[in-house]
């Protein structure tokens, strides 16, 4: 089993949330606050599903190539399948269709750029950054 954890990911999510400025986003009335804080700095919502081995893989590349700070913009983890409720909310507020992963940057209350499972990576977060 080493060589599949290797390959998709295994539990070790520890190392991930010390290396990025994850803010966890687990209630919906975080959305609003998302919304307005876009205003002056752009906000980003990187969607995860804890079960699938392709979301595993995209955030393990997402994180060993990420090279901003939390000056640069506010970086928020979903953990869709225990926060069904908040993901469904996302694809509402945002308008846009639920792919897992996925990753959404938000700027002035609209998502400006979006993406999922390999294409999440081909995102340039610089481009969006303040």
């Amino acid at each position: 089993m080493g060589l599949l954890n290797k390959i998709f990911g295994g539990t070790n999510d520890t190392k991930e949330e010390r290396d990025i400025p994850w803010i966890p986003l687990n209630e919906i009335p975080q959305l609003d606050f998302i919304e307005k804080k876009s205003a002056t700095k752009t906000q980003v919502i990187f969607k995860h599903s804890t079960r699938c081995g392709i979301s595993s893989m995209v955030m393990r590349q997402f994180v060993s190539s990420y090279n901003l700070t939390e000056k640069d913009l506010d970086l928020y983890y979903l953990d869709l399948i225990n926060y069904r409720d908040v993901s469904n909310e996302v694809g509402y507020k945002f308008q846009v269709m639920h792919e897992s992963p996925q990753l959404l940057v938000i700027k002035n209350g609209v998502v400006i750029a979006h993406a999922s499972h390999g294409a999440i990576n081909e995102v340039d977060l610089r481009r969006f950054a303040l």
